[in-house]
């Protein structure tokens, strides 16, 4: 689930480059329910169960904080401020660093760490989450 959320936002990304500045307000979006879910039931669950992993979150979590400025940021600018596409470059730039750490480094050990079942387990209570924060049904 959460790959798909990365790929969902690179996506978007794509976009951003190509010029299309109207899919940031969305990205921030995406990426405030990505984050939520994240710190809410996958960051506590590795922190509680997740051996070597654990120590990954800390950085984890600061990079989160980073990017919340970044969207607080955008959503305060009008997308013709000659600001605005500085900050969505920056925040698809960190985003791209933080998903490149979980998925090459945090992941791998969170498999290994806490199984299949377990993950499934997190996987079941993360798309809960996410429904209930996008407001639809799980």
């Amino acid at each position: 689930m959460l790959r798909d959320d990365h790929k969902s936002v690179e996506r978007m990304f794509k976009a951003v480059e190509k010029g299309d500045l109207s899919v940031v307000p969305e990205i921030c979006e995406a990426l405030t329910v990505h984050a939520t879910i994240e710190e809410l039931v996958f960051y506590p669950a590795v922190r509680a169960e997740g051996g070597d992993a654990k120590e990954d979150i800390g950085e984890a979590v600061e990079e989160h904080h980073l990017v919340k400025i970044l969207i607080e940021e955008l959503g305060q600018l009008p997308s013709e401020d000659e600001a605005y596409k500085s900050k969505a470059t920056v925040l698809m730039e960190l985003v791209r660093h933080h998903v490149k750490e979980e998925e090459d480094e945090l992941f791998p050990k969170v498999r290994s760490e806490l199984g299949r079942n377990r993950l499934l387990e997190l996987g079941d209570e993360m798309m809960k989450l996410q429904a209930n924060l996008v407001g639809q049904p799980a």
